[in-house]
């Protein structure tokens, strides 16, 4: 076991995938010379030279077509898009190409492309540099949408990514990656399609991934201090979602709180609560709740914690839930 930041996690998992398969390849913007903007393939390009580790021009269109190039020749490129708000050009090639290209050829072709992507608020950037858009590809059939929370689930999760022969969009909370965590680095593969769930709960089931998932642990611990035992789920796969072990844990308790820091409208917590009250429908004591940010641009970075959710409001939807349907006390 060592003590390592989620990002030297992931720098791990790319040097072992590296070693084990000589055809992983990493392109990107910087990912070379300077290691990426958030260093996470720092030391890469020294150890497997220019040829397997290369940067690309600014052009995220021609990043991943330029993948999609590579994986037909038998190539199983990992990609760096340097924020979530840049892979807009590339939105194209990913969801007319990649996602299709395995379905268009009737199993025949598979792309093993991994696009990774740092998401989500709380580092003080400006707007394209904040954004939480994994509802976006999870809503494209033939891509795989993960997203990592940990330094050990990032490590493995990408292990897992870059062995799968489907493409992956590949999730990175940018705020968490300075998080240090225990990684095991003989640990195998993570599956790619199960929930984990991190706390056991009674009176209430959070549900949320990557940068929400410390949040919605703090919130748990503040709600058992006032003996309410709230229980934690991690997505990890976004699509397709673990819709068994999120209806079996809510099940037990009741009540379900979804948490994301995209906008609730049309986001994957809506899909959440679907699926949740599909199979959960004579179990549930409350609707299925959310908390997210608000359905607006991203807004400048002085207010950025003002509109991302934090754990006053995860505790307001637990109360919420846990006192749907009683009688006011003035009634």
């Amino acid at each position: 076991m060592v003590h390592l930041p989620l990002g030297k996690a992931l720098n791990f998992a790319m040097q072992r995938a590296m070693r084990d398969d000589d055809r992983v390849v990493v392109l990107g913007e910087d990912v070379g010379t300077l290691g990426g903007v958030f260093r996470v393939t720092d030391g890469l390009s020294v150890e497997f030279g220019p040829n397997r580790v290369f940067d690309t021009p600014l052009a995220e269109s021609g990043i991943v077509g330029t993948a999609i190039g590579l994986a037909l020749r038998g190539y199983r490129p990992v990609c760096e898009i340097q924020f979530d708000g840049f892979v807009y050009p590339a939105f194209d090639q990913i969801v007319s190409q990649l996602a299709k290209m395995r379905a268009r050829s009737r199993g025949r072709v598979s792309l093993p492309v991994v696009i990774r992507i740092p998401a989500g608020g709380g580092i003080g950037a400006v707007e394209h540099h904040s954004e939480s858009n994994e509802a976006y590809f999870a809503h494209t059939a033939g891509l795989r949408v993960v997203s990592c929370a940990t330094a050990q689930d990032g490590y493995r999760l990408l292990r897992a990514a870059i062995a799968s022969d489907d493409p992956v969009i590949f999730f990175e909370p940018k705020r968490r990656y300075w998080d240090k965590g225990e990684v095991d680095l003989d640990a195998s593969p993570a599956s790619l399609d199960r929930a984990l769930v991190l706390r056991k709960g009674r009176d209430c089931t959070l549900i949320a991934h990557g940068p929400t998932v410390k949040l919605a642990l703090a919130a748990a611990e503040a709600a058992n201090e006032d003996g309410v035992l709230v229980g934690v789920v991690d997505l990890r796969s976004i699509s397709p979602l673990d819709v068994e072990t999120l209806r079996r844990c809510v099940a037990e308790t009741g009540r379900a709180v979804v948490v994301h820091e995209a906008s609730t409208f049309l986001g994957i917590g809506a899909e959440v609560a679907a699926a949740v009250t599909e199979g959960c429908f004579f179990a549930l004591k409350a609707p299925v709740l959310r908390v997210g940010a608000y359905n607006l641009p991203y807004p400048p970075a002085k207010v950025e914690e003002e509109f991302l959710p934090d754990v006053d409001r995860v505790l307001v939807a637990i109360d919420r839930s846990l006192n749907f349907g009683r009688t006011p006390a003035h009634a």
